[in-house]
């Protein structure tokens, strides 16, 4: 199929449908390709674009007549990407991945030649942007032109990304900005687990260290990414934290609606299904859907609050590590949140090294 390279220009996109079978995914692409939000709304690009991320970067088979609710977007992607190119990330991961899962086309190609040629990833000040359009150009062979190069958008990129992974201290306070970009580092470092990467002590530290605030807080979808990025490096993964997700997954509530969704637990439910395909489980239970959906997760009651308000009132009486405060500090928190705080303790043996840095022992103006 012909596709030209200006981006003013937009020829009609006509392919041959295959009959093929239907899977357990059909009712789920629909939903969100054609249900959900606008499709020029960006939270259905940012919607969309997770979800087929979800299914390439994990092998799943995906027929093509299944993806028919995209191809309006796929055909429109050349004046889509001329027009919001401040969403160039999105239109391009959505278009690279169809082509990738089997739609016929190369508007992949040729927007990332677009791409390159308009330096439009010079625009990002986060080494964290440029590393995730880096890697959407890399996958048609496309590298950031020399001139952005010069001016640092590639230059030391690497060297940066693992600096910030290397920072282990930083994930073990409550931080889940930091927390969801050390994440994203993993992912574009290892291309969603293509690339190799062996990581330092103080790397994989970082991931347990966050992974043990999500664990602590419940948060189903932070825990999801960290455990993921452990396996795109092949590090382990503590089996309660897996145990925890697995039923997770399988507890979220699909609600059928009328009309648009707002906000509600998609990510969660993306992030904790895809662990299961990357582990080989079942995933994405129910997900044959029927229109518009609300998807709502679980709820349950983290204990980070709890801890957190019980050690800022115990370091001022009776400062000391974690052999001193670990008593004292079970006896201040409610049955619930002990439980809790015992489950997570116990899930690692780096535990105590992240106490050491959760308890924030240091002092402002002490040396």
């Amino acid at each position: 199929m012909g596709v030209k390279s200006q981006m003013g220009q937009v020829l009609s996109f006509a392919a041959a449908r295959r009959q093929e079978p239907t899977s357990r995914f059909r009712g789920l692409i629909e939903s969100f390709g054609s249900c959900r939000k606008d499709r020029l709304d960006v939270l259905w690009m940012k919607e969309n674009a997770e979800l087929l991320n979800v299914f390439e970067t994990s092998g799943c088979k995906i027929s093509e007549s299944e993806l028919d609710p995209l191809v309006p977007f796929y055909e429109g992607s050349l004046r889509h990407l001329n027009f919001f190119r401040q969403y160039y990330r999105f239109i391009l991961s959505i278009s690279l991945d169809l082509e990738d899962l089997g739609l016929p086309g190369d508007r992949g190609e040729v927007m990332a030649q677009w791409v390159a040629q308009q330096d439009v990833i010079g625009s990002e000040l986060s080494d964290l942007q440029r590393a995730e359009g880096r890697r959407l150009l890399a996958r048609r062979g496309v590298s950031i032109p020399a001139g952005a190069r010069h001016r640092g958008a590639d230059a030391g990129l690497d060297d940066r990304l693992r600096a910030f992974l290397r920072r282990s201290a930083t994930f073990a306070v409550p931080n889940r900005k930091a927390a969801y970009e050390l994440t994203h580092v993993i992912f574009y470092l290892t291309e969603y687990g293509r690339r190799p990467l062996c990581l330092e002590a103080e790397e994989r530290q970082s991931l347990m260290f966050a992974g043990l605030v999500a664990y602590l807080d419940q948060d189903l979808d932070l825990l999801a990414e960290i455990c993921i990025s452990l396996r795109f490096c092949d590090a382990p993964v503590p089996a309660s934290w897996q145990a925890w997700l697995s039923r997770g997954a399988g507890a979220f509530r699909i609600i059928p609606t009328q009309g648009r969704v707002g906000a509600d637990d998609y990510h969660p439910y993306f992030m904790s299904n895809w662990f299961q395909l990357l582990v080989g489980r079942e995933a994405f239970s129910g997900a044959d859907l029927r229109g518009s959906v609300v998807i709502e997760g679980p709820r349950g009651p983290g204990a980070l609050r709890g801890v957190s308000m019980a050690l800022y009132t115990l370091l001022d009486q009776m400062p000391g590590h974690w052999s001193r405060l670990r008593d004292p500090l079970y006896l201040a928190l409610s049955e619930e949140d002990g439980a809790l705080l015992h489950e997570v303790e116990t899930s690692t043996p780096v535990f105590e090294a992240f106490f050491e840095n959760f308890a924030r022992f240091g002092q402002v103006g002490v040396a």
